[in-house]
């Protein structure tokens, strides 16, 4: 999950800038990972999430939450 997700931010995170439709491609992401095919194809769009970009220091770059 952890490379999936850092695959999603390398195609969409430019500057330190988290784009706001970059959350449903994790939510998509994190998804295709759940063994439940009705808890991964139901509430889409729904899932609350929390995304940081962190900088080489540790400071927070950028932060966008849904839910």
């Amino acid at each position: 999950m952890n490379q999936t997700v850092a695959q999603i931010a390398r195609h969409y995170v430019r500057g330190n800038k988290i784009p706001e439709p970059m959350l449903n491609r994790v939510e998509h992401g994190i998804r295709c990972y759940d063994p439940c095919l009705s808890c991964s194809t139901h509430a889409v769009g729904q899932m609350p999430l929390h995304v940081q970009l962190i900088g080489p220091d540790g400071t927070v770059l950028s932060e966008v939450a849904r839910g």
